[in-house]
């Protein structure tokens, strides 16, 4: 969560008379965070590590023992508790951050000597118990021989993976610096001089002009505005954004901050910049850089590998149990007017990424309007029908079960509105300060503004806006059970819609 609320930021911002103006910009070659983050790489080995071991003691038994010593209870019991206790002293050891899982040399000995830590524990809890008569020595010292060489093994191959990952630039944060002068390039040194901060910084941003802050700060190219840099990260990766202004310049940090809040990046401020000295948990850590969290991702490592799995399970689920109904509509829509089933439409899609959704036809295809220049409206003559039906049911939208699919969409989140959709004849990002906020995360099929009523047509800026309200909520609360209530509400809702044509 931000330590700054978002409306108190955007009215600040008004205050200075700095009005948040954004490139409508959006590249086919942007694509949404990884899943694969370090925090997840992490916890994967941990699962991995844990399986092999266990498997290894399991297998180790089978070779061995198999017709001679039943797998008893005690045995997985053993090779269950060798696995976890493992497990666990690796982490006390610190063998599992992104440094040292790609750095043979320097985790192998912390491995090693977790692994037999934990088998030591285990193998005095069996004396203390007396039930290490109860074991096969032959099995206990294969054990603990496979069990090495079997982490030792993983480990290689880990290494070598997150190796040729980040010669393609995976799992480092690019890192852009916001402001110029001696205290960012005191930062830019304080990060450089550490192996194990995982920043790679890109370069730096500056809205001073040429005469008052270097082209190029501590070996960084100054690439341009704060603007500039809402238009970088629309087409480049960017994982975190470090301003290095003093706190005490409030009204132009309110004004960059007004600006970059709408990316799905997180913002942080150097604790270097400021005279004012907190507790040390006050603080976050780039490796040993201290910074202030400014705002967050709404989703990151986890969040994003838990809405993707259930998007595409439960999405998969929904179509398979819909295409009676998807087909049925199909039929309906090619029998009824000419033309095709699907109709395909660019939208705006995670961070401003142009995507191109699909849907049921519900105009005659003579009157189709792709960028939704024209607000739909009651009794609307370009629609056929059908599509009058299809539309108010929101039937139309089945088709982008696809999409989700493809991982273009979510089940739930804001939805993705036409380039050119307007509300009282004004593009909705001219109506809303901070609309294109709302981009922080996948757009979805249905959304908390959808089930509050605030769907169809939008011929007031109220409208919209309050669509943006919405949604700016459902961004800063998500979670899967909030996902899930929405899904359970969206059928209750398309019937007390009214303004939907």
């Amino acid at each position: 969560m931000s330590a700054f609320d978002v409306r108190d930021l955007l009215d600040a911002a008004e205050r200075t008379g700095q009005a948040t103006a954004l490139p409508l910009a959006g590249s086919p070659a942007h694509t949404p965070p990884a899943l694969l983050s370090p925090v997840v790489l992490a916890g994967c080995v941990r699962v991995a590590e844990f399986l092999l071991i266990a498997l290894t003691g399991v297998g180790i038994h089978q070779a061995e023992l198999a017709g001679i010593v039943p797998l008893a209870p005690q045995y997985l019991v053993a090779t269950l508790g060798a696995a976890a206790l493992a497990v666990f002293l690796i982490q006390a050891g610190g063998a599992y951050r992104i440094t040292a899982l790609r750095t043979l040399k320097s985790s192998m000995l912390r491995l090693a000597g977790a692994w037999a830590l934990a088998f030591l524990i285990v193998a005095t809890v069996m004396v203390f118990a007396k039930i290490a008569d109860h074991y096969s020595r032959i099995w206990l010292a294969s054990f603990f021989a496979g069990g090495l060489a079997a982490l030792m093994v993983e480990r290689s191959a880990v290494a070598w993976l997150i190796a040729t990952q980040m010669q393609r630039g995976h799992f480092d944060r690019r890192t852009a610096i916001v402001g110029g002068g001696v205290v960012a390039e005191e930062l830019i040194r304080a990060l450089d001089a550490q192996t194990d901060s995982g920043v790679r910084i890109v370069g730096v941003f500056d809205d001073r002009g040429d005469t008052r802050s270097d082209t190029v700060v501590a070996g960084y190219p100054k690439l341009g505005t704060v603007s500039d840099l809402v238009a970088y990260a629309r087409n480049t990766r960017i994982d975190l954004i470090i301003v290095t202004i003093p706190i005490s310049a409030e009204d132009r940090i309110l004004q960059m901050l007004a600006k970059l809040w709408v990316l799905p990046i997180d913002i942080r401020l150097s604790a270097q910049a400021s005279k004012l000295r907190l507790r040390p948990r006050a603080y976050s850590y780039l490796g040993s850089v201290p910074v202030l969290d400014v705002f967050d991702k709404p989703m990151a490592d986890w969040d994003i590998v838990t809405k993707s799995v259930f998007d595409r399970v439960v999405g998969l689920a929904m179509l398979l149990a819909l295409s009676p109904v998807m087909l049925g509509v199909a039929l309906a829509v090619r029998l009824t007017s000419p033309g095709p089933v699907l109709f395909r439409q660019k939208r705006y899609g995670f961070n401003n990424e142009l995507i191109e959704v699909f849907k049921f036809r519900s105009m005659y295809v003579n009157q189709s309007d792709a960028g939704a220049a024209k607000l739909v409206t009651r009794d609307d003559p370009r629609v056929t029908p059908v599509g009058r039906f299809i539309r108010k049911t929101s039937l139309d939208e089945l088709p982008q079960l696809f999409n989700v699919i493809k991982g273009e969409l979510s089940l739930v989140g804001p939805r993705p509105h036409a380039l050119q959709a307007k509300a009282a004849n004004t593009l909705y990002d001219q109506v809303v300060d901070g609309y294109f906020a709302r981009h922080r995360v996948k757009p979805g099929i249905t959304g908390w503004a959808q089930v509050n009523g605030w769907r169809g047509e939008t011929d007031t800026s109220d409208k919209i806006q309050k669509r943006v309200d919405h949604d700016l909520h459902y961004i800063e609360n998500w979670s899967i059970l909030f996902d899930i209530r929405i899904m359970l509400s969206t059928p209750v809702s398309l019937f007390r819609t009214k303004n939907a044509y």
